[in-house]
């Protein structure tokens, strides 16, 4: 009796076996498992080679092409000569590449170093700061990074005007006992700043430094965010200095990203152009020239010698490939990156 009403409610035998539901099989996706990675970078490394592999190509071919006007003419074009590593020869021959290389060299080492040192400063002084004041500043000091390179020569360039200037009038202000200790003159009216390499100089790493330090600042801030608080208040309990806080706190938790920064300040600033070439006024002064600009006069200067032009832009790329390369790997050595 009590088997039949078991069949009953349950609606089976119950000496029979429970029922295993099986798992759905999962569907496959026709590719093996350690090709999948690769399918899913496949459409970002397709973009990476049209925007910027096929074009370093074009560069590299046309460097070993004698290529000008003929050569680039919409209506039958005349085809480039091939003349191997003839234009490379031309550059390590010419005294303009030492020149060029000396004025990127430099001035690249001096900007990305008071870039790094204000940027560090100011970095730090936003983390005193409040959250509102922080705010404040950041979307201050952000819109001179955000500003076009053009715009920031053209008031740079506005600013160290010889006639003009809003440069020359502030320091005819200064008192000429003051002027003449700092400067060696008390009168600056009339002063051409981009005549003269050193000066045209001075004011391109006074506006690179002005619209970089931005973003080291940001970066700095962020990382300062990561870094325990409990840290810097065992070293006030044990009475640290400012500078050994930063020097044996701040510093080493920070050093991976003071290395990213060091790396992309160095390519940028080994290749700035816009600047240099609207405040030196073009191509007229080949004393200012660094390996950007001369590519560029090279290139499109009369008569345009585009596979020169090319070569020198190659030459600066092979640079910063083996700038870069070094320093990662120094970076990797020293555990920076694991």
């Amino acid at each position: 009796m009590a088997q039949t009403s078991t069949v009953a409610r349950g609606g089976g035998d119950p000496s029979a076996p429970a029922r295993r539901h099986s798992p759905r099989p999962r569907r496959r996706t026709g590719l093996p498992n350690w090709l999948v990675p690769y399918a899913l970078l496949l459409p970002g490394l397709l973009v990476i080679a049209a925007l910027l592999l096929y074009p370093l190509y074009q560069m590299v071919d046309m460097s070993f092409h004698q290529v000008g006007l003929r050569q680039i003419r919409a209506i039958n074009p005349t085809p480039a000569e091939f003349v191997g590593l003839d234009n490379y020869n031309s550059i390590f021959e010419s005294d303009l590449f030492w020149t060029s290389l000396r004025n990127t060299v430099v001035f690249a080492v001096v900007t990305v170093a008071l870039t790094l040192l204000l940027g560090t400063l100011v970095g730090l002084l936003l983390n005193k700061l409040g959250p509102k004041m922080s705010t404040f500043v950041v979307v201050g000091i952000m819109a001179a990074w955000a500003t076009p390179p053009t715009a920031q020569a053209v008031v740079w360039k506005w600013l160290f005007d010889s006639d003009a200037g809003v440069v020359n009038w502030t320091l005819n202000l200064l008192p000429d006992w003051l002027s003449n200790l700092v400067f060696g003159r008390s009168d600056w009216s009339g002063q051409p700043w981009f005549n003269d390499t050193i000066t045209l100089y001075l004011v391109l790493i006074v506006a690179v430094v002005w619209a970089s330090f931005p973003f080291i600042a940001v970066s700095v801030l962020a990382g300062l965010k990561s870094i325990p608080s409990e840290l810097y208040e065992a070293a006030r309990m044990d009475g640290a200095t400012a500078l050994s806080t930063f020097r044996k706190i701040t510093f080493p938790l920070l050093k991976p990203v003071f290395s990213v920064l060091v790396v992309l300040s160095t390519i940028w600033d080994f290749k700035v152009f816009t600047q240099l070439y609207l405040l030196a006024g073009g191509t007229v002064n080949r004393d200012a020239f660094n390996l950007s600009l001369w590519s560029y006069a090279e290139a499109f200067s009369s008569p345009p010698k585009m596979g020169l032009g090319a070569a020198i832009a190659v030459v600066l790329t092979g640079i910063l490939l083996v700038i870069t390369f070094v320093y990662v790997r120094n970076i990797i050595k020293t555990e920076d990156v694991r």
